[in-house]
């Protein structure tokens, strides 16, 4: 790795204020942020709302029309603990006019995705040697830089769990984007996931990283989970965790065979079935998949937001959600706040966080109406109405 400069090396000491946090109870913020807390209610359940909004510099605006415009927010669900959290991070010269942003999803505690909002980003600038591997336009080699950022912050996050003592069953899924200059990078470990919206049509970006189904990634996981020598029990590792990458989790890494004692202890499983248990790997990993994407003019806005989202709403369903609010107002903040009140309002149990990254590229005012499909809503209308009708008259036969 090359020798990082004067410039590169006074950040990585000093980056602690430039770093937006998005906290329930104090949200930091640069370049001139609006901020934005609220409470929702639904139900009569009091949720409590915090949102950050960024204006992107007339820097970006070479790549990117007139700059980048930034929304984010984050909202309890029916959860006890509110485990999500999410980073924007401006243009800095370290990343050669890049922007970062990152949604993190917490489980068994909030410890993993403190350290995260605090140490992938300086992971990323030191493994992409700051602004060289971006001016290079090597494909390759940034991949291969945010694979080792992943990893490199995965093993520190380890080491201090293990140090800490403090919920050591801590973990926590990510999904980032470095974006600028009409190029997408993301990198992506768990089930939250990142859609591009071209021209309305909703683009997926990621995959989830889940022991179950049959797609082709969740194959390979399973494939993978099992040469390592653990088993999948109702769509979970072990029986416990539904997410097979992951920060964290380290009874999955470096203590599986304390995992073990501690089942038996617990009566999860036999001690004859723990003597035919042989580890050869981590069960949960958190190498990225990092892909590129690049930023043609029918590209509108990027959205990233954890599985507390996807859950409930599909991603069609989302991006046509997040045109129509910006085509009433032009606000990507109200419109990331909206969405995120709308997954409630669609009964997601789960937190939700989202982050919106509106290219500047799109007239939202003047942007004409789609033309909804009667006849598909046509179809979809009879097509309930039959399966409804036909429910009804099953029930009514299996009451005499």
């Amino acid at each position: 790795m090359a020798l990082w400069s004067p410039r590169l090396q006074r950040f990585l000491l000093h980056n602690h204020n430039v770093v937006s946090k998005i906290d329930s109870k104090k949200t930091n913020s640069h370049n001139n942020s609006n901020i934005i807390t609220s409470k929702w209610s639904r139900g009569g359940t009091r949720r409590r709302c915090s949102a950050i909004a960024i204006d992107a510099p007339s820097s970006l605006s070479d790549g990117l029309a007139s700059g980048i415009r930034w929304g984010s927010a984050k909202l309890q669900g029916a959860r006890e603990e509110m485990e999500d959290d999410a980073v924007v991070l401006g243009s800095f010269s370290e990343l050669d006019g890049f922007y970062f942003a990152a949604v993190f999803d917490g489980h068994a505690g909030f410890s993993s995705v403190t350290f995260l909002r605090e140490e992938l980003y300086k992971e990323c600038v030191k493994a992409l040697q700051g602004e060289q591997l971006l001016n290079k336009k090597d494909i390759i080699g940034i991949k291969n830089a945010l694979q080792e950022a992943f990893e490199n912050a995965d093993a520190k996050l380890s080491n201090w769990l293990e140090m800490s003592g403090e919920d050591d069953e801590s973990g926590a899924t990510a999904t980032a984007m470095l974006i600028g200059n009409d190029m997408l990078f993301i990198s992506h470990v768990g089930d939250s996931c990142a859609v591009l919206s071209k021209s309305g049509k909703a683009e997926e970006l990621t995959d989830s990283h889940r022991p179950y189904g049959r797609s082709k990634v969740a194959l390979q996981e399973i494939k993978r989970i099992r040469e390592a020598g653990g088993w999948i029990s109702d769509g979970r590792i072990c029986g416990d965790i539904s997410v097979s990458r992951a920060f964290g989790d380290i009874r999955f890494k470096t203590k599986k065979n304390e995992m073990l004692r501690k089942g038996v202890a617990e009566g999860r499983w036999s001690e004859k079935f723990v003597s035919r248990v042989q580890f050869g790997g981590d069960l949960v990993i958190a190498t990225p998949d990092t892909y590129q994407v690049s930023l043609g003019p029918d590209a509108e806005f990027v959205l990233l937001a954890t599985d507390g989202l996807w859950d409930y709403i599909k991603s069609s369903d989302a991006v046509n959600f997040v045109r129509d609010q910006l085509r009433e107002h032009g606000d990507v903040q109200v419109a990331s706040e909206a969405l995120a009140q709308m997954a409630l309002d669609q009964y997601s149990q789960d937190n939700v966080t989202i982050v919106i990254a509106d290219l500047g590229r799109t007239d939202w005012e003047n942007l004409p109406i789609q033309k909804q499909n009667v006849v598909y809503e046509l179809i979809q209308a009879f097509a309930t109405i039959g399966i409804v009708s036909f429910g009804i008259w099953m029930s009514s036969n299996g009451s005499f």
